[in-house]
């Protein structure tokens, strides 16, 4: 018996891998712009901007909506 397939396209994404796609795609100047929040806009890193993001709820849902709305974008530049 085959396993179903997820319809859902956060499935098996990190927010690692959220943040890190969409920092690639945008640069944190854009990112900063499009979410404000200071992780983005004052000494940005991966490292900082995750910590943050996982104790903030509300930002993590932002970041994640802004993920899905851009996967289209994101899946079209990568090879």
């Amino acid at each position: 018996m085959e396993k179903p397939i997820s319809n859902d396209p956060m499935h098996g994404i990190t927010l690692k891998m959220i943040l890190g796609d969409l920092v690639a795609f945008y640069g944190f100047d854009t990112l900063g712009e499009l979410i404000k929040i200071r992780c983005f806009t004052y000494d940005p890193s991966i490292k900082s901007s995750l910590a943050f993001l996982r104790k903030t709820p509300w930002a993590r849902k932002e970041v994640e909506e802004l993920y899905i709305r851009t996967l289209p974008k994101i899946r079209q530049h990568k090879p």
